[in-house]
């Protein structure tokens, strides 16, 4: 693979993958109380703070990571933020019928995310980055 084509291609990876992060944290925000109802009936302590704190996370990290701005940073903190976020909002195992196969699948996209990230935090954003621009200044 090109150069060109590599560089191409990590930028797709990013747009695709902070399109999760920007849109999931943008529903949030949309649907604010509802969001926190529904993390406070999940046992997630001061649910309205927390669900703030989520959706600046998402939103921010996701558009940090589509210019490619401090990605290795960020991929580490989105990754930490989904390891709860997956246990607490998709455990599938407690769980029956269409509830507990719907929540297995987003469990396991969320472990795809996890994944992806961590290809970020080893190898960066690519060429056609912010972080690459300067890291050649």
């Amino acid at each position: 693979m090109s150069s060109s084509s590599h560089s191409a291609t990590s930028l797709v990876g990013r747009i695709l993958i902070c399109l999760v992060f920007v849109l999931s944290g943008l529903s949030k925000v949309m649907a604010y109380s509802m969001m926190a109802g529904y993390a406070a009936s999940k046992g997630l302590p001061m649910a309205n703070i927390a669900l703030g704190v989520a959706a600046a996370l998402e939103i921010l990290g996701g558009l940090a990571i589509l210019a490619g701005f401090q990605t290795k940073i960020v991929a580490w903190l989105l990754f930490f933020f989904l390891i709860p976020t997956t246990l607490l909002f998709h455990n599938f195992w407690t769980m029956q019928g269409m509830e507990r196969m719907d929540n297995q699948a987003h469990f396991l996209k969320n472990l795809a995310i996890m994944g992806g990230l961590l290809f970020l935090a080893a190898n960066g954003a690519g060429a056609y980055s912010i972080d690459s621009s300067r890291a050649k200044s």
